[in-house]
C-alpha cells in the first residue's frame, strides 16, 4: 500500500512554479480595477492562472477552487492542475482575494495558491465559513476557541509581553461580528477593521514584524484552510471552528460527517508541514504591492513561503511588453 510519505514530496521548485501562476492571474486581472465588473477581472485572473497551471510540473487536485463544477467551468474543486507529473498536491487557489476591492480600486487585492501533499488538506466541503482565531508565533497555542474573547485577550497579551490596551486585532466588517467588536472593545483592545480579504490579514498577524497581533472572525473556510498553509510556514497559531449560516447548511453538514463544535487545530486544516503559500499583489495593500503597468512591461511583487524552512521570500518580478499583450486583450484595452 502506497502512502503520502512513499510518494515523491513537493520540493523548494515548487514554489517557483507556483508564483508564475499567480503573476499571471494578477497582471490579467489588475487591468480590471476600479471597472467595477467584479466577474470580469476574476474571470481573467482565473483563466490566466489556470494556463500557467496547466504548464506545472505537479499533479495537482484542487481541493479548494472556485466552487462545485457546475458553478464553476475553470478551477472548480476536484479539477485536475498540472502536466501529471510527481509530486502529487492538494491545491487551493484564489485567482483574486478580494474582488470587490479589484472592482472598486481599493487597497489589498490579491491572488493567491496554497499546495500540499495530497490528502493533507481539510476540504471544507459545504460549509462557507468558519470562525478563526490566528496569531503569530510568540502566541501560538495560547487560543482557545471556547473561551471567552476577553480571556483570549488575556492570554495573548501575555504570551507577546504586551498590555491588553495595546493589542491591535484585526476583523472583517461586518454585521454578524457586532457581538464580537463590542467584546474586544470591552476588553480594552484596539480594533482594526477591514473591508474584505481576511487571508492577507491573517498573515499581517501572523508575521511579528507588522503591527497586529491577531485575527478574528468569521470569514471564508476555504481562504481559512489556505491561510493555514501560510501560518505553518510562520510558525503561528491558528484555530478555529465551522460556522452554519442557517439550518439548512447545518443539516447538510452533519448529513456529510461534518463535526460544527469541533475545533480546527492548524494541524487539522493542514496536516503536513510541507506546505507552500504564494501571493501576489493585485492591487497595492499592506502586505505586497500591486500590479504597476508601464511603456517597458510591468511589475509585481510576491510573497512566497515554505512550510518545511520557514522561508519567506518577496519577489519582485518585471514582466516584459510581450508577455502582457494577451491578457491586455482579454481585458478589452
Amino acid at each position: 500500500m502506497t502512502t503520502v510519505h512513499d510518494e515523491p514530496q513537493p520540493d523548494r521548485e515548487l514554489a517557483l512554479e507556483l508564483v508564475r501562476a499567480t503573476e499571471v492571474a494578477a497582471l490579467a486581472g489588475g487591468r480590471w480595477m476600479g471597472r467595477n465588473e467584479k466577474e470580469e477581472g476574476d474571470g481573467a485572473a482565473v483563466e490566466a492562472m489556470r494556463k500557467m497551471l496547466a504548464t506545472a510540473h505537479i499533479d495537482g487536485t484542487v481541493i479548494i477552487g472556485e466552487g462545485e463544477k457546475d458553478e464553476a467551468p475553470m478551477l472548480y474543486n476536484g479539477e485536475r492542475v498540472g502536466t501529471g507529473s510527481p509530486p502529487a498536491v492538494d491545491i487551493a487557489v484564489d485567482p483574486v482575494e478580494g474582488t470587490r476591492l479589484l472592482a472598486e480600486g481599493r487597497h489589498g487585492a490579491t491572488s493567491l495558491i496554497a499546495a500540499a501533499p495530497r490528502g493533507t488538506m481539510f476540504d471544507p466541503g459545504p460549509m462557507v465559513y468558519m470562525l478563526k482565531w490566528i496569531v503569530g508565533p510568540d502566541a501560538a497555542g495560547a487560543i482557545d476557541v471556547d473561551a471567552p474573547v476577553a480571556e483570549n485577550l488575556r492570554q495573548l497579551a501575555q504570551t507577546t509581553g504586551k498590555s491588553v490596551s495595546d493589542l491591535t486585532i484585526v476583523m472583517l466588517d461586518r454585521p454578524r461580528h457586532a457581538e464580537l467588536m463590542d467584546a474586544v472593545r470591552a476588553a480594552g483592545a484596539r480594533l482594526r477593521l477591514i473591508m474584505d480579504g481576511d487571508s492577507p490579514a491573517g498573515l499581517l498577524a501572523a508575521m511579528p514584524e507588522y503591527p497586529y497581533d491577531a485575527l478574528v472572525g468569521i470569514g471564508g473556510t476555504p481562504e481559512g484552510v489556505a491561510t493555514a498553509c501560510a501560518v505553518r510556514a510562520l510558525r503561528g497559531g491558528m484555530i478555529g471552528r465551522l460556522w452554519a449560516r442557517n439550518d439548512e447548511e447545518r443539516a447538510r453538514a452533519r448529513e456529510l460527517g461534518y463535526e460544527l463544535d469541533e475545533p480546527l487545530t492548524l494541524e487539522r486544516l493542514v496536516a503536513s508541514q510541507n506546505t507552500f503559500f504564494i501571493i501576489t499583489g493585485v492591487t497595492s495593500g499592506d502586505l505586497v504591492e500591486g500590479v504597476n503597468y508601464g511603456p517597458r512591461g510591468a511589475t509585481t511583487e510576491s510573497l512566497v513561503m515554505r512550510g518545511t524552512s520557514g522561508t519567506v521570500r518577496w519577489i519582485k518580478a518585471r514582466h516584459t511588453p510581450e508577455k502582457l499583450a494577451d491578457y491586455r486583450a482579454d481585458a478589452g484595452a
